[in-house]
């Protein structure tokens, strides 16, 4: 059985009005519940199983935003669509909800990319005030040198300026045998140079500033994978594969973000779909 709240409480939750301007419409008899016109303030209903209009509109409780973490493939556009009919983000997941990518991922860069129905969020989540981290693998020709972190580290300047600091770790040399055992697409020509895996922590959101930065100091990405967006991991996705986002999750994202409030409303529509789903 669901938890009983006060009429104007209800009609706020659903963007209908103010509490304020809520209680208003009460008083005023714009507001019926199961047919019967309600002016006492006190009132409670259950918004499950209540109908209640506001000027003959019927609102229901609000919906539970969703969010999706996908693993993006080479190839894919992250965007909504395209007039060309290239494959898209959207083409990976079956849903009802009209979702939108959050960030940019271009074309041939793979990983992580966050789908929701969430405004709010999205624009927090891309907006430089929050400083949220992207974190990224990139195979690259050659082994950087400890001068050249030192130097994606402090920033490097690219044709809008200088970049901010960024923390850039070598993980490993790799020989061509073991890229193509990885799965990485054969290259026309085999580097001198040999190839390393590089570890890009940064907070800006440049156009291509990854493969940028390496480029500038003499180490062209091969291969780019987000593997980290805020708190969110890609973990084992593979590509082309996605999963909702667990409400511990969603919680630790809309936290974040500045959006504790709305991660408390979220697990709570989170739990009423719950219980509508088992009737």
């Amino acid at each position: 059985m669901s938890e009983k709240v006060r009429l104007q409480k209800v009609i706020a939750a659903a963007g209908i009005a103010s509490r304020r301007k809520a209680e208003e419409l009460i008083r005023a008899g714009r507001v019926r519940v199961n047919g019967q016109v309600v002016r006492e303030l006190g009132t409670k209903v259950d918004p499950e199983k209540d109908v209640i209009e506001v000027d003959g509109v019927e609102i229901r409780p609000p919906q539970a935003h969703e969010y999706i973490i996908l693993h993006k493939p080479r190839g894919v556009l992250s965007t909504t669509s395209d007039p060309l009919h290239r494959p898209t983000v959207l083409d990976l997941v079956q849903t009802s909800r009209r979702l939108f990518p959050v960030g940019r991922l271009d074309a041939d860069s793979e990983g992580l990319i966050l789908l929701t129905d969430d405004g709010t969020l999205a624009e927090r989540l891309t907006h430089p005030r929050y400083g949220h981290e992207k974190e990224y693998l990139a195979l690259v020709i050659g082994v950087p040198t400890s001068k050249e972190l030192k130097a994606l580290e402090r920033g490097i300047v690219l044709e809008e300026g200088r970049t901010q600091p960024a923390q850039v770790t070598v993980l490993g040399r790799r020989t061509p045998q073991e890229l193509l055992d990885a799965g990485v697409p054969a290259l026309r020509k085999e580097s001198p140079k040999g190839f390393s895996w590089v570890r890009v922590v940064l907070k800006e959101g440049k156009k291509h500033q990854v493969r940028r930065m390496l480029k500038a100091v003499g180490h062209p990405v091969i291969r780019l994978i987000r593997v980290g967006l805020g708190p969110l991991r890609l973990g084992r996705l593979g590509p082309g594969e996605w999963r909702p986002l667990t409400p511990k999750e969603q919680r630790r994202l809309l936290e974040s973000v500045g959006l504790a409030r709305e991660a408390q409303k979220q697990s709570r529509a989170l739990k009423a779909e719950g219980r509508r789903r088992k009737k």
